[in-house]
């Protein structure tokens, strides 16, 4: 049983998170504070399950504290880490981190890249993106990010084609062809796995397809390539504190030999180490 503490997405939006100073119910000083344990946010797969294996195999030799919690939204992790009720967070890539500060007036900034989730389009209803009907039905993500990106992964392969130059900003609109007049279902990232039974296909971030029991090594239809991909995941800090004792260990920790092996070996390509 992972030793973790997990934050459902609905108890947190009853609490009626915002950014303020109370967000998650702590007034804890991270910037001042280093002598306790290391407090990280984290997605629950592959994040946590990483950071657990750093918990009980290398911390304690390296004289790191640290505990894990869990948070299946891609919100609060930055407004926690922002307020100082956790110290660092690990779950998103630099496209996402960027749009999240402008957007929030937020101050986080990356200490080290880990993994790569390669983002996919699967399907229950076909075996192949060619096979996909005309009409059809696609849900993606609805962050303007991962929007984008699902997007920019269609047009990678001759599916759809995209306005020159379109960046991570990207939404159905900048669609200059779509062949088979394919339809688009924005949902919250999480939520795509489980629309599979009522849409054709979805494209699904990494993270979730492995917590639905998908291999995206084994069974997207298209896959995002690892080579030259900005959207690896990785530590990140409100900024200020990545001088801290304690992030510069799990900073090492996280790139360690060891820790690499344990990707490779669990996730089979699924999850691809960065460093």
């Amino acid at each position: 049983m992972r030793n973790a503490t997990k934050i459902t997405t609905a108890v947190l939006a009853a609490g009626g998170l915002t950014l303020g100073l109370t967000a998650c119910g702590s007034d804890k000083d991270s910037a001042s504070d280093t002598s306790g344990p290391l407090v990280v946010a984290a997605s629950p797969v592959p994040h946590a399950e990483i950071l657990d294996y750093v918990k009980d195999n290398l911390a304690k030799k390296a004289g790191l504290d640290l505990e894990v919690k869990e948070f299946t939204d891609y919100v609060t992790p930055n407004t926690a880490t922002e307020d100082g009720s956790v110290d660092a967070n690990y779950f998103q890539n630099q496209p996402y981190l960027d749009d999240f500060n402008k957007k929030n007036g937020t101050h986080i900034v990356p200490v080290v890249t880990v993994h790569l989730e390669p983002l996919g389009l699967y399907s229950s209803k076909v075996k192949s993106a060619d096979e996909l009907k005309s009409g059809a039905t696609i849900a993606v993500p609805n962050d303007s990010v991962n929007e984008a990106r699902a997007l920019k992964l269609l047009a990678a392969n001759g599916i759809i084609t995209l306005k020159d130059g379109v960046g991570n900003e990207a939404t159905p609109s900048d669609i200059t062809k779509n062949p088979k007049d394919l339809k688009f279902k924005e949902l919250e990232a999480a939520q795509t796995p489980r629309s599979l039974e009522d849409v054709d296909a979805a494209v699904i971030n990494g993270n979730y397809a492995i917590e639905a029991d998908l291999s995206p090594a084994d069974d997207a239809l298209v896959l995002e390539s690892a080579t030259d991909n900005p959207y690896g995941n990785f530590l990140a800090v409100k900024d200020g504190n990545e001088d801290d004792p304690r992030v510069k260990k799990l900073a090492k920790l996280l790139t360690s030999p060891e820790v690499k092996k344990f990707i490779e070996d669990k996730y089979e390509g699924s999850v691809i180490p960065s460093f």
